[in-house]
């Protein structure tokens, strides 16, 4: 019955409102003020949902949604999210299911040589990938790695995290600024660079030169950069090579945000946009814009799996397996 529903929702989805007409609190006034004691059949659950819940969605999938992004679920996608949901495979580590955790490898590793990213970025070549759900999950947890391998350098504690500084556009994605605000970055540390129209709104690497020179003037450690390829107020694109190489030049972490526009790149006539992400520490897209997924998939890549490993993992007695003790296989832990 569920599945028949959503097949008529999408066979009817045109004749709904694109945007949703309902006023704020709405549900509120339609459902009870407390959990039900007794179950309703699903029938009763099912016209609920058509009475109380369709009309206050904006639907992403209509043909004339063009807010945001594309979202751009499949037949595939809806039938892969129902096997995930049926199976409910538990992928915490290795032993928990090998499956899991050997097919993320692979399918990873397949992306990646679609988008003709750079060995080292794939598990063939040392580095690795991870499926996770958003571009904010992305973002954290490179942050947290570059953070932590920058003060093995410097020293840790409130001065050393206090010397830290960031990097971005004015056109990069807000969730940058919100992830270096939860890893201990001083909000005065993460510089905006203004990106203009001479530069089509991508950053320009002249001016992310005179930041990083002038904060390490000033004492200041330079430690990472968000570079995007298609941000959201513009879809404007990055120059990844010279970014990278001034980057290099200061020991910089370098994550590439290619959350909208990267799944393009699959396409050798758009590969260019991404030249230059061999000097880049990171990479990361979401498989939820244009490639057919349903959300939240986002996928990352990194040259160095150890630096994420060693700021995120944790080795207790209950997640140990001898698989992952010789280290023969990926290693992973989360709730």
């Amino acid at each position: 019955m569920v599945i028949d529903f959503i097949a008529d929702y999408y066979n009817n989805i045109e004749h709904y409102p694109v945007l949703s007409q309902v006023k704020p609190g709405y549900l509120r006034h339609l459902l009870p003020r407390s959990a039900p004691l007794a179950a309703e059949p699903i029938e009763e659950i099912i016209k609920d949902i058509e009475t109380h819940i369709i009309p206050g969605i904006t639907h992403w999938q209509h043909p004339a949604h063009f807010a945001y992004f594309p979202c751009t679920a499949s037949t595939a996608g809806i039938l892969g999210e129902l096997l995930t949901a049926g199976l409910n495979v538990v992928g915490f580590s290795w032993v928990a299911s090998p499956a899991a955790t050997e097919l993320e490898a692979i399918v990873m590793d397949w992306l990646g040589e679609l988008l003709n990213l750079p060995k080292p970025f794939l598990f063939s070549g040392n580095g690795g990938g991870v499926i996770m759900g958003t571009t904010c999950e992305a973002l954290l947890a490179t942050l947290v790695a570059a953070r932590d391998r920058k003060l093995a350098e410097i020293g840790e504690g409130e001065i050393g995290i206090g010397k830290l500084v960031v990097y971005c556009s004015d056109q990069t994605h807000c969730a940058f600024a919100k992830a270096a605000k939860i890893v201990g970055i001083k909000q005065g540390n993460v510089r905006v660079v203004p990106a203009s129209k001479t530069t089509s709104f991508g950053l320009c690497p002249d001016e992310l030169y005179q930041a990083v020179r002038s904060d390490r003037e000033l004492g200041l450690v330079p430690m990472f950069l968000c570079a995007t390829v298609g941000t959201t107020p513009t879809a404007a694109v990055d120059p990844l090579q010279p970014l990278c190489r001034v980057a290099r030049e200061h020991d910089i972490w370098v994550h590439v945000d290619a959350a909208y526009a990267g799944a393009a790149c699959v396409c050798p006539e758009f590969r260019h946009v991404i030249d230059g992400v061999e000097g880049a520490d990171s990479f990361s897209l979401n498989a939820h814009k244009w490639f057919l997924t349903t959300l939240d998939c986002c996928c990352l890549w990194v040259k160095d799996p150890g630096a994420l490993r060693r700021s995120l993992s944790t080795n207790p007695e209950y997640l140990r397996n001898q698989a992952s003790d010789e280290g023969g296989v990926i290693t992973r832990t989360g709730r």
